[in-house]
C-alpha cells in the first residue's frame, strides 16, 4: 500500500557527504545488494531499522555485508534499534547508533578514520568481546534548522517508485520531531525523550522549493504541534506560489480547536490527513493514555469534511474484542461516515510502555508478526473468529462504490478538475490487491501458520 523514500538515511547521508563518499541503497524489489556492495566496496555500512518488522531483514543485510566485506564496520540505527539494541548483539553488527544519527554517525566515521577509541563517541552501543557496551547518551539536536537538507539526489532514480496508495510519485519531508504525549502503544515520545522540536517555517518552505514532484508526505507525528507555525507555513506557501498536494498527520484535538487554521492549510494544498482516532469511547481512550476525547475526534471529522480535507482515520482493535465489540466499531465508522477507515490490531511494540506491561503475555517473539495487522496477544475469540471479524471490518467499510470514489478523489478535486496525473495501472493494481488481502481472514492466519508460536486455534 505504501513505499516511501528512506528519509532517515537520506538525512544521515547528507551529514556525511562533506567528508566522505556516500552511496544509498534502497532495497526495493529487484535491487541486488551483493553487486552494489562489491561495486562500492564500503568501509562503513549503516542499516536503518526503525520498524520492528524489519529486525530480521536488517540482521540478514548485516550478515551479507560482513560476508562480502569482512573488514567493513557495520552499524544499525533507527527507532527499533535505538530502543532495543540487544536485538543486534550479533557478530555481524559492530555498533548501534542510539537516537538521532546526523551527529553521531559522522562522529563515529571520523573516529574510525583516525583510529580513535570509539567509547569516547556518545550515542553508541558498541560490540565488544565482553558484550555490548553503551557509550552514554548524546543530547538531542537543539536546532533542527542547522541540519543539512536530505540527500535526495542519492535516490533520484527511484522517485517514481515512492507512493502512498495511488498517490505518487511521493516526496517525504520532516518539519518537526517528537511528541509530548504518552500513548502506551507508541515509541515516538520515548525516542525523542518526550520533547518536541520544530523547524522554522522559513526552513520548511525553503526545503520545499528544492524538491520536485507534486505529492508531499509530511512525516511529523503532529503537524499542528504549533498552530502559529502551521499558519505561517501556509502563508509562505501561498506567498511563494508553491502548489503541491500535502499528506500530513495531526491530532484531532488540535484540528477541533483550530478550524480556521485547517481551512487555511486546505487552501495551501494540505489535501489529506491521517488521524489517530484510536478508540470509539472514553474508556478505550483512557486505556491507551491518548490524552484526547471521542468528542474531539467527532468535531475534527466535521471540520475536515466541511473544508474538503480527505480523511484517513485509524482505529485500534483490541485482541480481547468479541463479536459485539467488532459490531460497535463497524457501526461507529458507518454512523460517522469515516471515508477511509483503517484498523490496527493493538500491538505491544518493543520500546513502548505497552510492551513493558504485557511482555509476559505475548504469544510470539517473531518480530515480523508485529506489523499492526496480526494478533501477538491472546485473542478472546480465538484466531480464526478474530480474523474473520477483523477482515469483515474492511469488507463492510469498503465497497466497489467506495473504491471508485477514492480513486476519483485521488485524481480530481471537488469541482471535477484534474489535480494531477492519473495513477498508473501498477499502483491501482497494488492497492486493489492489498485490499483483497485485507478482506481475507486466511491471509492473516498464514502469518501464524508460517512458524509463529500460537495457541491451538489452527
Amino acid at each position: 500500500m505504501a513505499v516511501v523514500e528512506p528519509l532517515g538515511l537520506e538525512m544521515v547521508a547528507a551529514a556525511l557527504q562533506d567528508e566522505h563518499e556516500v552511496a544509498l541503497i534502497d532495497l526495493l524489489p529487484g535491487v541486488d545488494l551483493d553487486r552494489t556492495v562489491e561495486r562500492f566496496s564500503p568501509d562503513v555500512c549503516g542499516i536503518s531499522c526503525s520498524f520492528t518488522v524489519d529486525v530480521d531483514r536488517s540482521l540478514e543485510i548485516a550478515a551479507a555485508v560482513k560476508t562480502l566485506k569482512p573488514k567493513a564496520f557495520v552499524l544499525v540505527g533507527g527507532h527499533h534499534a535505538s530502543l532495543n539494541p540487544t536485538d543486534f548483539a550479533v557478530p555481524s553488527v559492530d555498533a548501534v547508533v542510539v537516537g538521532e544519527g546526523e551527529v553521531t554517525t559522522p562522529a563515529l566515521v571520523r573516529g574510525l578514520s583516525r583510529g580513535d577509541d570509539l567509547t569516547s563517541v556518545p550515542g553508541l552501543v558498541l560490540a565488544t568481546s565482553a558484550g555490548q557496551r553503551a557509550t552514554g547518551p548524546r543530547p538531542l539536536v537543539a536546532d533542527l534548522d542547522t541540519l543539512p537538507l536530505a540527500a535526495r539526489s542519492l535516490t533520484r532514480g527511484l522517485r517514481k517508485k515512492y507512493h502512498l496508495g495511488v498517490r505518487g510519485p511521493l516526496v517525504s519531508l520532516e518539519t518537526s520531531r517528537g511528541c509530548p504525549y504518552r500513548c502506551t502503544f507508541c515509541s515516538v515520545w520515548r525516542f525523542h525523550q518526550g520533547k518536541v522540536r520544530l523547524k522554522s517555517p522559513e526552513r520548511v518552505v525553503d526545503e520545499l522549493e528544492t524538491v520536485g514532484g507534486r505529492n508531499v508526505f509530511i512525516t511529523d507525528d503532529n503537524f499542528l504541534a504549533s498552530v502559529p507555525r502551521a499558519d505561517k507555513i501556509a502563508d509562505l506557501l501561498m506567498e511563494r506560489g508553491i502548489r503541491k498536494r500535502f499528506i500530513f498527520q495531526a491530532r484531532t484535538d488540535s484540528i477541533a480547536r483550530h478550524p480556521e487554521t485547517v481551512a487555511k492549510l486546505r487552501e495551501a494544498g494540505f489535501a489529506t490527513v491521517f488521524l489517530g482516532l484510536e478508540k470509539i469511547d472514553a474508556e478505550g481512550m483512557a486505556s491507551i493514555h491518548k490524552s484526547n476525547t471521542v468528542e474531539s475526534n467527532e468535531t475534527a471529522l466535521a471540520v475536515l469534511k466541511k473544508v474538503g480535507v480527505n480523511i484517513f482515520g485509524t482505529l485500534i482493535v483490541d485482541p480481547d474484542y468479541d463479536e459485539g465489540d467488532f459490531g460497535r466499531l463497524r457501526e461507529y465508522v458507518r454512523r460517522h461516515a469515516i471515508p477511509n477507515a483503517w484498523f490496527t490490531v493493538l500491538t505491544p511494540l518493543p520500546g513502548t510502555a505497552l510492551f513493558d506491561e504485557v511482555r509476559e503475555l505475548l504469544t510470539t517473539r517473531d518480530w515480523e508478526m508485529f506489523d499492526l495487522a496480526h494478533a501477538v496477544l491472546p485473542t478472546k475469540l480465538g484466531l480464526e473468529r478474530f480474523y474473520r471479524e477483523y477482515a469483515r471490518l474492511y469488507t463492510d467499510v469498503y465497497s466497489p462504490k467506495v473504491l471508485a470514489r477514492r480513486t476519483w478523489n485521488a485524481v480530481f478535486n471537488r469541482q471535477g478538475r484534474s489535480i494531477g496525473n492519473l495513477p498508473g495501472p501498477a499502483l491501482i493494481w497494488k492497492s486493489l490487491e492489498s485490499l483483497r488481502c485485507m478482506t481475507d481472514p486466511r491471509e492473516y492466519l498464514l502469518g501464524h501458520a508460517n512458524g509463529s508460536s500460537v495457541s491451538g486455534d489452527l
